[in-house]
């Protein structure tokens, strides 16, 4: 037998350190070469490391939430011989034993994947078990179901090509080992009424420790740096939209049975991307280091995407050289690869200015949080019909609040009144978005 210590590599982008997110494994637990072993976050990703070589763990280092360097000792594997595992006396640096990771980026949440659970397999699982020596081929969605099951991915049998686990192979699994229905037992005797006071006396006294790691630290940090650091200026316009919404129902009605339906957000998308062509110093990142503004003449569109993992921001790139179908369609893509952790680092990079929305829960207003670097947010509020006064006669319209929040210090007030104001005009007579003049 031999040692292998594996250390911490460098993940890339002047990375010097990552913070424990999750062990996939446990001193004792046997792992085989590109098993993810870890899940790591540092400030631009979230990255599973597999494993370098087969073996048995002996000792891992660190706990979820700790910190660790690059180069520091992350994992001691057991090995055989003939693994061509290096003695512990003989380990290569921590950049050249790096084997491949799989990465995910900043804003995306960290994947799960399952680990091993004792339980017998049913017969069309160990068979094809039989033939998974190797790291199995699944999405990320299925490894998380898995994890949070206790199910080792490598006791199903994959119907998918190559032997790829699909969803369905995971439910039949899940089926076929479930229990057994619990047969129905007699109610309970009656709690003594000084039993069931103390039983409520200390549930109400109970308390849940949560730590903050991984994404949601992330997000913590950058919040707060936001609101720290960004002396925000909050404006908000009351608009008229009722002949958006008679716009956007007609073209739903065109679109095919089963398709989606266009939303207020490509309107105001394709608005924002003509309005910022007289205000670019909101189309801007602010770079702090060097002192400078950067206006970028390309619009790269953040879509503020709430999902089972926290807020995330997936962008549009290069959203002035689309049309309304094709920035729906884009907004959409990259929202849902946001939900389901199928993101790339380049489709949550790169944002320019971003627009937010809580849908039906949109409220009269509110106050968004800049997105930094950037130096504006737009936010969209719940559309409602109420009675307004038209030339001195009450009549009903659909109206709707645009919430937005601006750099002070690079943004002046007026510029920004004036810019929602000119965002208002376009939405409140939406022919004039597909104007060029």
């Amino acid at each position: 037998m031999s040692r292998y210590v594996f250390k911490l590599p460098d993940l890339g982008e002047g990375t010097v350190e990552a913070e424990i997110v999750s062990w996939r494994v446990k001193p004792g637990d046997t792992v085989v070469e590109d098993e993810v072993v870890v899940e790591v976050m540092t400030e631009k990703a979230a990255v599973e490391v597999p494993a370098p070589v087969s073996g048995r763990v002996l000792s891992t280092t660190g706990a979820p939430g700790d910190m660790v360097p690059v180069g520091a000792e992350l994992i001691v594997l057991e090995t055989q011989p003939q693994a061509g595992a290096a003695p512990l006396a003989q380990s290569a640096p921590a950049a050249a034993q790096a084997p491949p990771v799989a990465t995910v980026a900043a804003d995306s949440a960290p994947r799960a994947r399952a680990g091993g659970n004792g339980a017998a397999a049913p017969r069309g699982a160990q068979a094809g078990a039989a033939l998974r020596t190797e790291r199995v081929a699944t999405s990320p969605a299925v490894r998380r179901r898995a994890h949070e099951a206790g199910i080792d991915l490598r006791q199903v049998a994959g119907s998918g090509p190559n032997g790829r686990i699909v969803p369905k192979d995971l439910e039949a699994y899940v089926a076929q080992r479930a229990p057994p229905p619990t047969p129905l037992r007699s109610a309970p005797k009656a709690v003594p009424a000084a039993r069931a006071a103390e039983a409520r006396g200390a549930s109400a006294a109970a308390t849940e420790e949560i730590k903050v790691i991984g994404l949601r630290r992330v997000i913590a940090q950058r919040m707060s740096e936001a609101k720290r650091n960004i002396p925000h200026f909050a404006y908000v316009e009351e608009l008229d939209i009722t002949e958006l919404e008679s716009l956007r129902g007609h073209l739903n009605g065109r679109v095919p049975a089963g398709a989606p339906s266009l939303t207020y957000l490509p309107f105001l998308a394709l608005a924002l991307v003509r309005v910022l062509r007289e205000f670019p110093q909101c189309n801007a990142h602010y770079d702090a280091e060097r002192g400078v503004i950067v206006r970028h003449r390309a619009v790269h569109l953040g879509v503020a995407t709430q999902t089972p993992d926290g807020l995330k921001v997936p962008v549009v790139h290069d959203a002035q050289g689309r049309s309304l179908w094709e920035l729906a369609a884009e907004m959409r893509r990259v929202s849902e690869a946001a939900r389901s952790n199928k993101a790339t680092r380049e489709e949550l990079s790169g944002s320019t200015i971003t627009i937010t929305s809580l849908g039906k829960l949109g409220g009269i207003a509110s106050t968004p949080i800049i997105n930094a670097p950037e130096v504006a947010i737009i936010g969209v509020n719940r559309a409602i019909e109420r009675p307004v006064v038209i030339d001195g006669a009450i009549a009903i319209r659909r109206t709707m609040n645009l919430s937005s929040s601006f750099d002070h210090r690079f943004v002046d007030g007026y510029d920004a009144a004036a810019m929602i104001q000119a965002l208002k005009e376009c939405l409140e007579h939406p022919a004039t978005i597909f104007i060029d003049t």
